[in-house]
């Protein structure tokens, strides 16, 4: 096993999914990674002034270039060794330490929450934060238990953008902004310290890219931000499991391990149609596990499967389904 560190630095910063874009490291698997983040939208990670004039605004990153870098600020490329279609990496986070600021806003805009809770035409409101590595405390004296994470970890998709969605100075990559098949925005707050997200692979060398640093976060996400902060300290460490192996053979993915329990993910522009993925998924999982008729594990899922919301603000809304730790036991298997 080896370490490598990432530096916070224009070379190994980009915002979009682009199988074009050269990754910045190779590890081979049981590698370790450490790095920091910028927060989503690209500002400084010190904001001096703020120390000063808790209403002071957010100076964005000298080094930003919104053309090249249309969506959140992502580190990496990572490519990890031998990875090819059909295979399956596993991201084990480590460890996730939020840096001294954060932010988080809401109303002026148009969107589903905005709108429905009456405020797309008001000012904006941002709360502007100050963390302690514990707690977050804003200009009006709000305070919030920290639980960070990060908001985006993800492989690269294959190919181009479909038309009209793709994003970049040519049109063709991926936007940072929907969850997809292989991660990205997937904006669940459980995806904590301990936890593996497990994410198949669709180019060879996978190209895993992580930032959006939420130091806090609800269910749901319903403002369209989190507590957005960067991070100071990220380490994580990847698995490559091979195409035909136990863990690449369940099926349902993305899926987790996380300390609220197994977790897996439905992602489609209609919630109904979200839930049922997470709660298909969930139940091939048991099938695959133990053995179970599909019958049998939906039954099972209904006495002790919470379904929860992840988030309703990236194009597609998220859903997860959470199996927690001791909750189960399946006899026979």
């Amino acid at each position: 096993m080896t370490t490598h560190h990432l530096a916070r630095e224009r070379r190994t910063l980009h915002g979009t999914f682009d199988e074009r874009t050269p990754p910045v490291l190779a590890v081979h698997s049981g590698d370790v990674v450490e790095l920091s983040t910028l927060d989503a939208h690209w500002y400084e990670p010190h904001q001096p002034a703020l120390a000063a004039d808790p209403d002071a605004e957010l100076v964005p990153w000298a080094e930003l270039d919104r053309l090249r870098d249309p969506g959140h600020a992502l580190s990496g490329p990572v490519a990890i060794v031998g990875a090819e279609p059909g295979d399956v990496v596993e991201v084990r986070l480590l460890e996730v330490v939020p840096g001294s600021f954060g932010w988080t806003r809401a109303g002026g805009w148009s969107s589903w929450a905005n709108d429905g809770c009456g405020v797309s035409e008001v000012g904006t409101e941002l709360l502007r934060w100050r963390l302690d590595g514990e707690h977050g405390v804003d200009q009006h004296g709000d305070r919030v238990r920290l639980r960070p994470f990060l908001g985006v970890v993800g492989l690269c998709p294959a190919g181009p953008a479909p038309d009209g969605e793709g994003v970049g100075p040519d049109g063709l990559a991926h936007s940072t902004v929907p969850p997809r098949r292989v991660g990205g925005n997937l904006d669940c707050r459980e995806l904590v310290a301990g936890s593996s997200l497990f994410l198949p692979v669709e180019v060879p060398g996978a190209l895993l890219s992580v930032g959006d640093g939420h130091a806090a976060q609800g269910d749901g996400e319903v403002s369209g931000v989190a507590l957005e902060c960067p991070v100071e300290a990220v380490r994580l460490q990847v698995v490559l499991h091979r195409a035909g192996s136990e863990t690449a053979a369940v099926p349902g993915l993305p899926r987790a391990t996380t300390p609220a329990g197994e977790i897996t993910f439905g992602l489609d522009a209609d919630l109904n149609a979200a839930t049922l993925q997470a709660l298909n998924a969930m139940v091939d999982l048991l099938v695959a596990r133990h053995g179970l008729s599909r019958p049998r594990a939906l039954a099972l899922c209904s006495v002790a499967v919470d379904l929860r919301v992840t988030q309703v603000v990236n194009r597609v809304h998220g859903v997860h389904a959470v199996l927690p730790p001791g909750r189960l036991t399946v006899g026979g298997s």
